[in-house]
């Protein structure tokens, strides 16, 4: 085993935060980088050393890999942790680490690279057995071969770019009449997102759940899940509230879905946290629809549920250490977690600012992880989201009478939130009662 000593986190915000807090309780150091919006973060007084790395921009900081390898070399780190967004999906980035004799905390290139091409990804899934939605075979060459699946799989049908993500180079098409605009504005969107026009397409799942499961891999060979996550309760494929367990699940399918992730996991030779992401349809049919090689923002609940610190095994398995056996997760009681961002409840717009007053809630089994407070001033720059409150009970019930509470508590002046979005869905009797799919808001906000 290759201990690691002193660690670069090569992100910002609360997963930072959340980094630095792990790293410091292994008594390993730790190296924050942050670029001139973000000089005066709080959490940048709890790393063992700081570095400026570029200006406000994300391409001349967060996502500048000389200045993150330069920053890494001076301060003599020997590991990175990449969080996620940013570089943590950064094929080049980790072999430009391996290249440096800096061990980059996740998963391999080879694996990385696998399942960042979706089509590819589905391809590998089926050879491993796991059901998968239909659709084409890779990548679709023209309109006119679009047309032609799309008949012979029926209507609707989704295109989606392959190195997409966050629903950017997505269209769904109800018609034939309508595809040929829908597959050129779905290209279009890839190329200017992603740099990557390729597209493929897909039967499109009416009324789904998003459901995920947690996986841990060594490099021996040994792989767990760490139950699966509900969430569905998402805007324009953005994720605003996840929950574990996913109660919409019967014992069966939920058994499947675990075994299916963990030998998919094996399958393709991972290492490090990953996760599968299903859709399951309303008949409990489910189908693999991506795998995100990295860390998720929504981890936290799956932290709850188990008591395992994802983070931690992450650097552990980095380190060469081998896993703990299934038979030791124990998965208990109910845990909900909601995304706060600098956004307006109404519309969503973003709303950067200062913030003048915070009030975070408290109290037993609720976990506030932000970077935010009083007199922070959100920059502009990058995403919007300044936290997450995270809640755990004995059941689901309990667990949103906890959020409740916590959500009535919590107070943030001088920028607009979703906190009050929030309020509202904790006592939402669609949400209360489990009757909500990946669609629901589009219907209901």
């Amino acid at each position: 085993m290759a201990r690691i000593k002193r660690i670069l986190v090569a992100n910002r915000g609360e997963i930072a935060l959340r980094a630095i807090r792990t790293i410091k309780e292994m008594g390993k150091e730790v190296v924050a980088v942050y670029s001139t919006a973000d000089k005066d973060a709080s959490y940048l007084h709890l790393a063992d050393a700081t570095i400026c790395i570029g200006g406000p921009k994300s391409a001349e900081s967060y996502l500048n890999i000389p200045s993150i390898i330069a920053a890494a070399e001076v301060s003599e780190c020997d590991a990175i942790f990449p969080g996620y967004g940013f570089l943590s999906e950064n094929q080049n980035f980790v072999e430009i680490c391996k290249y440096h004799n800096i061990k980059f905390i996740g998963p391999s290139v080879e694996v990385m690279s696998m399942m960042s091409d979706k089509s590819k990804a589905k391809q590998v899934m089926k050879e491993a057995g796991v059901p998968v939605i239909p659709g084409s075979d890779g990548a679709i060459a023209s309109i006119e071969d679009a047309k032609k699946l799309a008949r012979e799989m029926g209507f609707p049908v989704i295109l989606k770019a392959a190195a997409g993500g966050g629903g950017r180079g997505m269209r769904v098409v109800e018609d034939e009449s309508y595809i040929e605009n829908a597959y050129l504005a779905a290209e279009s969107e890839a190329i200017t997102a992603f740099g990557d026009g390729t597209i493929y397409m897909e039967k499109f799942i009416e009324n789904p759940r998003h459901i995920e499961v947690q996986v841990l891999a060594d490099s021996y060979g040994n792989a767990v899940h760490i139950g699966e996550r509900d969430c569905s309760m998402q805007r324009r494929h953005q994720k605003l509230i996840e929950e574990s367990p996913a109660i919409f699940l019967d014992e069966k399918t939920r058994r499947d879905l675990h075994e299916a992730a963990v030998k998919a996991t094996t399958y393709i030779g991972y290492e490090s946290a990953g996760t599968f992401e299903f859709l399951v349809d309303k008949h409990k049919n489910f189908y693999f629809m991506e795998m995100n090689t990295r860390l998720q923002v929504e981890h936290c609940v799956s932290e709850m549920v188990s008591g395992i610190d994802i983070v931690e095994w992450m650097i552990r398995i980095a380190e060469g250490e081998k896993l703990f056996e299934q038979s030791s997760v124990r998965l208990r009681g109910h845990a909900i977690e909601c995304r706060i961002t600098a956004e307006d409840p109404v519309n969503f717009m973003p709303c950067p600012g200062k913030i003048n007053k915070w009030i975070a809630p408290g109290g037993k089994d609720v976990r506030i992880d932000s970077h935010a407070h009083a007199g922070y001033i959100i920059p502009q720059h990058y995403d919007s989201m300044i936290g997450k409150v995270i809640v755990w009970g004995e059941d689901r019930d309990r667990a949103i009478k906890k959020m409740q509470r916590a959500m009535d508590e919590f107070e943030v002046g001088g920028i607009k939130t979703v906190i009050d979005f929030h309020r509202r869905m904790m006592r939402n009797p669609d949400f209360i009662e489990n009757r909500f799919d990946t669609k629901y808001l589009e219907s209901n906000l």
